[in-house]
C-alpha cells in the first residue's frame, strides 16, 4: 500500500505537503509547532487536521506492519503464494488481513482439528470434489475409515468428522467473510430485550434498529445495558440470503451425492461458526466506531469548555455546597491569590442562616467581591437561593454565577492540590479550585483528568489510551494556542506546552522561585536541562509581559525576530511604537505581501501571523469569546411556565441534543429536533459549549426535573 497516496486521497492534502509534515512529525515536532510555526512547509494545516493525519498515518503504518508479520508467519509454513501475497498487500483493515491468517493461524483445539487428527481430512476432500456419483457409495466410503480406537466408530461418525472439516473451511475463507459480514450489515437489525428491571434502559426493553442506521450513542447505551445485566444484546439478519449465497459458492453441484452434506456442513458452518464470530467483530467494530465518535465529541466539547471566556480583573468568592460538614468559602483576588477562606452553614441540618449571612456580607465588603462562584454540586439549590438572598439585602454589585464543580474533589484530593495549598483540607481547595475556574477556566481545568472534567458521555465505555490521547491532545493544543505567562503559571500549565514535559516544567518553576522572574525567553535557556530543541518548540507559545523584549509577549517566535525587527523598520517604526499594538497590515497589503515576505526571508503565512500579533501584543484569543453569565436572583424550577424566554449557557453537548444552564439547578434538554428550524445531522453543527443561547420553555417536570427546551421560532435579537 502507498500510504502517501491513501493519505492524499482521504484528507485531500497535497502530496508534497503531505511528505513534508510527515518529515517533520517524524524529526519529534510537536503538532502545536508545527501547526503554528511551519505554516509555509504544511500548507496551513491546522492542529485539529494535523492530529487526524497523525493518527491515520500511524494506522496505516501498523497496518504495514500486520502484513509484514502475517506474511512472515505464513511464509514460514511454507504455504505463501502470490495470490495470498496479493490479497495481503490489497486489504485495507486490519480485519481483512486477519481474514486472510484464519486458516494458517495456529488453533486451539477444535472439532476440525480432532476430525484431522483421526485421519479424517482425504473424506472431506472427497466430498467436497462433488461428484455426481460415488462408487462405492459415500456411505460405505465413510465406513472404511470406522476406527473404535481413534473414536471413529461409525460411518455417521466419519461423516460428521468430514463435514466438520469442510464447516471450518467455509469459516475460515476471507472472501466468505467478507461478503458475509457486508450483507449482515447492510441487511441486520441490533436486537434488544429486557433481562432484569431497570428504567435507565427502559426504552430498549423490546427494541430493534437497522445496523446500518443506529447512531453512536445507542449503540453505547445498548453496550451499558447489557454490561449492567439489564437487556440481551443480538445481531439478527438474513439467514436464508447467506446461507444461499454459501451454497452457491461452496456446493457447486447439487445433482452431486455429496450435496446434503456440503448442504448441512455450510449450515453448520454458519450457525456454529460465522455468525456468532461475524457478530463480535461487527459488534466490536461498531462499538470501536462509536468509541470515536465519542472521543471526537467529547474533544470539541473540552476544546470549547477549556476556552471560554476568562474573568478577568474580577474578585471571586468561591463557594463549595455542603450539608453536615457546612459550606466552605475562598476568596481568590484578581491575581489569583487566596485571600481569605471561611465555613459556613446556612444548610440542613444546621441552618444558620443569619450567621452566614454576616460572613459572607464580612467578605464581600473587606475584600471587593466581585463575583460569587457557586458548586453545582450537593445543596447548591439551597446554596443559591441563601446568596441570592444576602446579595439583595446587601444591595451591591456583587452578582453570582453557578459554575461546574465536576472534578473538583478530583484536584481536591490530588497531589498537585496538596502541593498547591498544604494547609488546605479537600473542600477548602475545592472552594478556590471552583473561584479559579471561573476567573481562568484553562489555567484551572488543566489540572484536572480530562476525563473528570464532565463534557463527555459514556467515557468510561471508551478505551483508556485512546480518550486519554485524543483529550491530552485537546488540552495541548488549548494551552499552545492561549500561550502561558512563564512567570505566573503552574507547572501543571507548563506540562502542556509545547516541548515541555512534567520535569521541565517543574524545573522551570524552581529555577523561577530560586532566581525571580524571567526577564527574557532566551533565560529560559538557563534552566536545568532545558536544551536547544525544547526551547524551539516552546519558545513561541510561552509569554513574559513588560519584559526586556517586546516580541517575548506575543506568539512570534525567537527565529522570526530579525524579520519581525526589519518589518517595523521598513514602515518607519521602532519596537518601542509596537508596545501598545500596531496595524501595519495594509501598508503591507499596499506594498505586496508576497514581495514583503521575500524580502523578509519569510513566507507569506509567517509574514500575516507577525502583522497579527503586532497588532495586539500579549491578546488573549479567548477575550472575543462570550463572557459568562452573572445572575442576581434565582430560578427555581417551580418558577418555569411553558413559553417562557430564557437566556443560557451550553454546558454539554450530546449526540442527541444540548444541555443548557438556565438558572436553574436542573440543565434544560434542547433535543437535537429543537435546534433549529433547518435540519441539522449533528447538535454540533449549531452549538457548542460555552455558548450564550435563547432558549424557550417546552416542558417541564418538576417530579421527574426533567426541563425540556427549544430554540425553534425565538428571534436573536
Amino acid at each position: 500500500m502507498d500510504i502517501i497516496k491513501r493519505l492524499h486521497e482521504e484528507l485531500k492534502i497535497p502530496v508534497d505537503k503531505l511528505n513534508a509534515t510527515i518529515e517533520l512529525l517524524d524529526a519529534g515536532n510537536t503538532v502545536p509547532f508545527v501547526a503554528r510555526y511551519r505554516k509555509e512547509v504544511t500548507g496551513g494545516l491546522d492542529d485539529t487536521v494535523l492530529r487526524n493525519l497523525l493518527d491515520r498515518l500511524t494506522y496505516l503504518r501498523n497496518l504495514e506492519k500486520r502484513k509484514d508479520e502475517v506474511r512472515a508467519l505464513i511464509e514460514a509454513q511454507d504455504k505463501l503464494t502470490d495470490e495470498i501475497s496479493a490479497a495481503i498487500s490489497a486489504a485495507e483493515t486490519v480485519t481483512e488481513v486477519d481474514d486472510i491468517y484464519r486458516p494458517f493461524r495456529p488453533k486451539r483445539k477444535t472439532r476440525a482439528s480432532v476430525a484431522r487428527e483421526r485421519g479424517l481430512e482425504p473424506l472431506a476432500d472427497l466430498l467436497m470434489k462433488q461428484e455426481n456419483a460415488y462408487t462405492p457409495s459415500i456411505e460405505e466410503i465413510a465406513a472404511s475409515y470406522i476406527n473404535e480406537e481413534n473414536g471413529i466408530q461409525t460411518a455417521q461418525d466419519a461423516l460428521g468428522g468430514a463435514m466438520d472439516i469442510i464447516a471450518e473451511t467455509v469459516s475460515d475463507n476471507a472472501d466468505f467473510r467478507r461478503e458475509i459480514r457486508a450483507i449482515t450489515f447492510r441487511q441486520g437489525s441490533v436486537v434488544t430485550k429486557k433481562t432484569a428491571d431497570n428504567d435507565v434502559y427502559e426504552q430498549y426493553y423490546e427494541y430493534s434498529e437497522r445496523l446500518a442506521k443506529i447512531p453512536p450513542h445507542r449503540i453505547l447505551a445498548i453496550n451499558r445495558g447489557e454490561k449492567d445485566e439489564a437487556l440481551s444484546v443480538s445481531i439478527e439478519t438474513d439467514r436464508d440470503q447467506i446461507i444461499g449465497y454459501l451454497i452457491s459458492e461452496v456446493a457447486v453441484n447439487k445433482s452431486s451425492t455429496a450435496f446434503e452434506y456440503i448442504n448441512a456442513a455450510v449450515n453448520d458452518s454458519y450457525d456454529r461458526l460465522i455468525a456468532p464470530s461475524i457478530e463480535r467483530e461487527i459488534r466490536n467494530e461498531m462499538t470501536d466506531t462509536a468509541g470515536e465518535s465519542a472521543i471526537k465529541l467529547f474533544a470539541v466539547n473540552l476544546r470549547n469548555l477549556l476556552m471560554q471566556s476568562p474573568l478577568k480583573g474580577k474578585t471571586v468568592l468561591g463557594y463549595d455546597p455542603g450539608y453536615r460538614t457546612g459550606c466552605k468559602l475562598a476568596v481568590v483576588t484578581k491575581t489569583g491569590a487566596v485571600a481569605d477562606t471561611a465555613v459556613i452553614y446556612p444548610t440542613k441540618p444546621h441552618e444558620k442562616i443569619e450567621e452566614s449571612k454576616r460572613v459572607v456580607r464580612r467578605l464581600i465588603e473587606r475584600y471587593g467581591v466581585d463575583v460569587v462562584a457557586i458548586g453545582n454540586g450537593t445543596a447548591s439549590g439551597e446554596s443559591e437561593m441563601f446568596i441570592a438572598e444576602t446579595l439583595r439585602e446587601i444591595g451591591g454589585k456583587t452578582k453570582y454565577i453557578i459554575v461546574s464543580e465536576a472534578g473538583a474533589s478530583v484536584y481536591s484530593a490530588s497531589k498537585l492540590g496538596a502541593e498547591e495549598f498544604p494547609d488546605f483540607d479537600v473542600t477548602e481547595r475545592s472552594a478556590v479550585s471552583i473561584a479559579r475556574r471561573l476567573q481562568d477556566p484553562l489555567a484551572e481545568l488543566v489540572k484536572i483528568d480530562p476525563k473528570s472534567i464532565g463534557v463527555g458521555q459514556y467515557q468510561h465505555d471508551m478505551k483508556p489510551a485512546r480518550l486519554d490521547e485524543a483529550l491530552s491532545g485537546v488540552v495541548e493544543d488549548c494551552v499552545n494556542s492561549v500561550g502561558v505567562d512563564v512567570n505566573t503559571a503552574s507547572y501543571s500549565l507548563l506540562s502542556y506546552i509545547a516541548g515541555i514535559n512534567m520535569t521541565s516544567a517543574k524545573n522551570i518553576v524552581k529555577y523561577r522561585e530560586e532566581n525571580g522572574e524571567f526577564r527574557s525567553r532566551r533565560e529560559i535557556l538557563k534552566v536545568p536541562r532545558f536544551g536547544a530543541k525544547a526551547f524551539e518548540q516552546a519558545a513561541g507559545f510561552l509569554r513574559i509581559p513588560g519584559g526586556d523584549e517586546i516580541f517575548d509577549n506575543t506568539g512570534v517566535h525567537p527565529e522570526s525576530y530579525d524579520a519581525a525587527k526589519a518589518l517595523l523598520a521598513k514602515f518607519g517604526k521602532t519596537k518601542d511604537d509596537a508596545h501598545g499594538g500596531i496595524s501595519l497590515t495594509e501598508d503591507a497589503k499596499k506594498y505586496g505581501l508576497k514581495k514583503l515576505a521575500d524580502e523578509l526571508g519569510v513566507g507569506e503565512m509567517t509574514l500575516s501571523d507577525i502583522l497579527g500579533e503586532l497588532e495586539k501584543p500579549g491578546r488573549d484569543i479567548r477575550d472575543t469569546l462570550p463572557p459568562p453569565i452573572l445572575r442576581d436572583r434565582v430560578l427555581a424550577i417551580e418558577d418555569l411556565e411553558e413559553g417562557m424566554i430564557l437566556t443560557g449557557t451550553v454546558r454539554n453537548v450530546i449526540d442527541f441534543g444540548a444541555f443548557v444552564d438556565i438558572g436553574v439547578h436542573q440543565d434544560g434538554l434542547v433535543h437535537i429536533s429543537e435546534i433549529s428550524d433547518r435540519y441539522i445531522k449533528h447538535p454540533s453543527e449549531v452549538l457548542s459549549v460555552g455558548d450564550v443561547v435563547k432558549v424557550s420553555v417546552k416542558s417541564v417536570d418538576v417530579k421527574k426535573k426533567r426541563i425540556g427546551l427549544t430554540m425553534k421560532g425565538i428571534s436573536k435579537d
